[in-house]
């Protein structure tokens, strides 16, 4: 005998965007992609880049709380290689640390002005694999295709910090009006788009850092005055 009266409500078609400027908590996954990242930790962490030298972190993110809970998008960072700028430094992987370094003051709570020593240590952390899992207030964007044949698709278009007026109730799992982006067409790309690959199920390698080895609630549950109930602050 199965009961069915527990099961969750169904989740929305596949395909089916956020809508463009959504704000929500979420949750990156690495999706591990068989390239070897620059440290140990980081062993068959990266995907390699079909059109360039590129290495990238091929990042599934869901949210975890509010009206869109369970749905999910995906997005690849570059963390090395690729286009170089005036210093011979890659212009993406400097644009991915800006992003998580975001994702660690979002998911800690940390104010990013905050150049103390303290909160210094808490953005130092031994590989990229250790950012799997962490949980951060995200700003979606629908961003167009940039051929027709291809559907439109769901990016982050930037990581909401503490004292940015959304940041308290996004981290409290509440409906936060959409401030939408109306993203202009990207331009086309040699090589067509990239298929992500499938999901691994393997364990993965949290280490110590402060939003590692927790678990998130089903439900959405109230956050403390002090941060997410889940970080080890």
């Amino acid at each position: 005998m199965y009961d069915l009266n527990d099961a969750q409500p169904q989740m929305a078609p596949v395909g089916d965007l956020l809508p463009d400027g959504t704000f929500a908590k979420v949750k990156m996954t690495i999706r591990p992609g068989g390239t070897n990242g620059s440290t140990p930790i980081d062993a068959g962490l990266l995907k390699a880049s079909q059109s360039s030298d590129a290495k990238l972190l091929d990042c599934e993110f869901t949210v975890v709380a509010g009206p869109y809970a369970r749905r999910k998008f995906w997005q690849n960072f570059t963390v090395a290689g690729g286009k170089l700028d005036e210093k011979g430094q890659s212009k993406g992987w400097n644009i991915s640390k800006a992003t998580f370094r975001a994702m660690v003051d979002s998911a800690l709570g940390l104010d990013p002005r905050d150049e103390s020593a303290a909160a210094k240590a808490k953005r130092v952390f031994q590989g990229l694999k250790q950012l799997d899992g962490i949980v951060v207030a995200a700003r979606i964007m629908v961003e167009p295709a940039s051929d027709p044949q291809y559907r439109d698709a769901n990016k982050l278009a930037n990581v909401v910090l503490p004292g940015e007026p959304q940041y308290d109730a996004i981290m409290r799992g509440e409906t936060v009006q959409p401030d939408p982006i109306n993203a202009k067409p990207r331009k086309a790309q040699n090589g067509g788009t990239q298929n992500a690959p499938a999901w691994q199920p393997n364990a993965q390698q949290n280490g110590s850092v402060p939003w590692a080895n927790q678990e998130q609630p089903s439900p959405p549950q109230p956050a403390p005055a002090t941060g997410p109930a889940w970080l080890n602050t």
